[in-house]
């Protein structure tokens, strides 16, 4: 079955992305827990970025007498002031969006040992927001975790995995020029006697077309398939997207 456009119309008009990308990891799960083996767990993460509220009256109650505070005598101390900073800009924090499915290692405390993340909008759209996705994955990377990331995000037209490469000074010609900009790929770094290798696997998604079956690493010499056509399908009828 095709691969389809869930951001522009028709059928961002019946159903969100949000809702496909909320069910997609549940899928992932159900499917991967019949193939896993003994010891290994897979658990969907779904977050969609941070939201912080202030208190201000509380802040401003707290704020009216921060100069003082009463010390271990019952003797009110003055507070250290710091010097001015050296900068003070308005800014956002990285809206950073989760779908992920995190697999997990029981035999080892619930040692994480591969990531899938599917791609949202937010985690494309500004600089900032690409370089702290990128860096996540890398750092998932460096500490033996494999990772799959799947884009089907058509509005944004960045290539994560090919950032992901770039940050450690890697590229992948086998995707062309210009790069795709939906995709899917698996990482893994793993030890060759002396050496530290980098693989991965990697594939153009096109509209219409089916999706690929990813190598899903848990271990050196652990790995099941992670059958993305399936689940994609599974949670489209799921949703009623046709």
């Amino acid at each position: 079955m095709p691969l389809r456009d869930h951001f522009r119309p028709p059928l961002d008009l019946i159903t969100s992305w949000e809702g496909f990308h909320g069910q997609w990891p549940a899928v992932i799960v159900q499917q991967l827990r019949k193939r896993l083996p003994a010891g290994y767990v897979a658990e969907p993460r779904v977050h969609s970025g941070p939201r912080i509220e202030i208190d201000i009256a509380t802040f401003e109650r707290e704020g009216a007498s921060s100069s003082l505070i009463e010390g271990n005598g019952g003797a009110l101390t003055a507070v250290w002031p710091p010097a001015v900073p050296s900068v003070v800009v308005e800014t956002g924090l990285p809206d950073q969006d989760e779908y992920e499915v995190r697999i997990l290692d029981t035999r080892r405390g619930r040692r994480l040992v591969a990531a899938i993340e599917i791609v949202s909008p937010a985690n494309k759209d500004r600089p900032e927001h690409r370089s702290v996705f990128v860096a996540r994955c890398v750092a998932l990377l460096q500490q033996g975790v494999s990772v799959s990331l799947v884009d089907l995000v058509t509005v944004k037209h960045f290539n994560l995995y090919l950032e992901l490469l770039a940050m450690i000074g890697q590229t992948d010609a086998t995707l062309g020029d210009p790069p795709p900009h939906l995709y899917a790929a698996a990482c893994r770094w793993t030890r060759q006697g002396d050496r530290t290798i980098l693989e991965a696997w990697s594939h153009v998604l096109t509209l219409s077309e089916p999706l690929p079956t990813l190598p899903l690493w848990l271990g050196p010499d652990v790995v099941v398939p992670l059958d993305l056509e399936r689940s994609y399908e599974q949670a489209c009828a799921d949703l009623s997207i046709e």
